[in-house]
């Protein structure tokens, strides 16, 4: 006699979405906290404070070339052998590349080997976010039912604004009470974040474990064997797959979220190191982590609200307005910062983050809903993630070099630009609301603008 196994509860699946993503997204946002406030000094210091700030974002952008390796990497396992152990592998990735850089000695000690070990850590947690996203949000969207999946699929998206608090929380809470220019925040304070990951993971681990593979993957696994022989299979390759059936859809969603990403990382990354810079907004580093930590839940209920607002309206209409108001905003954005005032300062990075949580509350469903079962894993992280390069590593990088050659207005108009890429691209992508994830999607679908 056999039984059916009783079905998942989606809250547990929510909370092992939302768990693994606030995470991994910690270990990633304590890197760019660090990166602006400390790594400078600590592995760049015979290059000054403006170069060793540009060589200490360059670390930061690493991780973005990394993470379509990732997408691959991990999404070909992930549409393999399941999307429960994949994120598994990318969980305690993350965490072992942390703990290492909360360990590893700063240039004053070990030399040059120092910033180039960093890199190599840095490149392993971006590897590890590339294949972390897509699987967090197939989670969610293949359990959840279609008609509410707007809803469920903002759960792994809390994570970013869940991590970010942490991450501020954490530095704001050292450096009070170690004094955030002594010695001892620079030697070892500022490492306690990192290290304190690894009892994040525990819980990560604990919660990932308690849920199975998502039925939607085992219809697909299911389907493949019927369809395909078992030389056939050991063939397959997801990527290639992906690549040849959707290229539209890799290449459009790519577009579509880099706008979504230039405003979150020039958030939460460049506008930590401009706000406490005295070329920039020239505020005390405590203050500029509070507004952080203010920030993070203005732009988490904003994720909620418009997770819940596509399943009405749909994914791309919600996705358009916020493109919409990025590229008027970012405008108006660093003239408004360069006023110096506190007041300012949480106006422009709230801003800026709500218009991010306008477009990333409706992704964590739309990517998913764009790609094929038997390659969904590899098609929405590569989108995902090409656009994490495009609008999450190239801006931060190249933002110091544009404010001090043309004034910070550069900067926005950079912004504005990329605005305007992607809600091209966001207009010509098809629909996705109440789409069936059981079933296979086309390779192409109408448009319609």
């Amino acid at each position: 006699m056999t039984t059916t196994p009783a079905p998942v509860p989606l809250r547990r699946v929510a909370a092992a979405s939302c768990a693994g993503t606030t995470i991994e997204f910690y270990d990633f946002f304590i890197y760019g906290t660090a990166a602006a406030l400390v790594f400078p000094k600590v592995f760049f210091p015979a290059l000054g404070s403006t170069a060793g700030t540009v060589a200490s974002f360059a670390t930061f952008a690493v991780a973005f070339f990394a993470r379509p390796v990732g997408a691959i990497v991990f999404g070909h396992y992930g549409d393999r052998i399941g999307r429960k152990k994949t994120l598994i592998s990318t969980l305690l990735l993350m965490g072992i590349a942390t703990v290492l850089i909360g360990l590893l000695p700063g240039a004053e000690t070990i030399g040059v080997a120092a910033p180039l070990i960093l890199v190599f850590l840095r490149f392993c947690q971006g590897f590890a976010v590339g294949g972390e996203w897509a699987g967090a949000t197939l989670l969610t969207a293949e359990y959840a039912p279609k008609e509410k999946r707007g809803l469920y699929g903002v759960f792994p998206q809390l994570g970013p604004a869940i991590a970010f608090a942490l991450s501020s929380s954490t530095f704001l809470v050292t450096g009070l009470v170690m004094g955030d220019t002594d010695d001892a925040f620079l030697t070892y304070g500022w490492r306690i974040p990192f290290l304190l990951s690894i009892l994040l993971v525990g819980v990560g681990l604990w919660v990932r474990l308690s849920i199975e593979e998502t039925p939607a993957f085992a219809e697909a696994r299911r389907r493949a064997a019927a369809e395909a022989t078992a030389l056939d299979r050991s063939k397959r390759l997801p990527f290639l797959e992906a690549v040849r059936a959707q290229p539209r859809e890799v290449l459009l969603s790519a577009g579509a979220l880099s706008m979504l990403f230039a405003f979150f990382y020039m958030g939460t990354a460049y506008l930590t190191a401009y706000g406490t810079n005295p070329q920039g907004a020239a505020l005390d580093r405590p203050v500029v982590l509070g507004i952080g930590i203010a920030a993070a839940v203005v732009f988490g209920l904003a994720t909620v609200a418009a997770g819940m607002l596509s399943d009405r309206f749909g994914r791309r209409a919600v996705i358009r307005t916020s493109c919409v108001a990025g590229i008027v905003w970012a405008l108006a954005l660093f003239p408004l910062l360069d006023t110096g005032s506190a007041t300012a300062f949480a106006v422009g990075l709230c801003g800026t983050l709500v218009i991010f949580a306008v477009a990333y509350g409706p992704a964590g469903s739309f990517l998913p809903e764009l790609f094929s079962a038997r390659h969904r894993y590899t098609g929405a992280g590569l989108g995902y993630n090409l656009a994490g390069v495009l609008g999450g590593a190239i801006p931060p990088l190249v933002a110091p070099g544009l404010a001090a050659a043309y004034g910070s207005i550069a900067i926005g108009v950079m912004l504005s630009l990329i605005g305007v890429i992607s809600l091209v691209c966001v207009s010509l992508l098809h629909e996705t609301r109440n789409v069936a994830l059981e079933h296979e999607r086309p390779a192409t679908a109408p448009t319609t603008v």
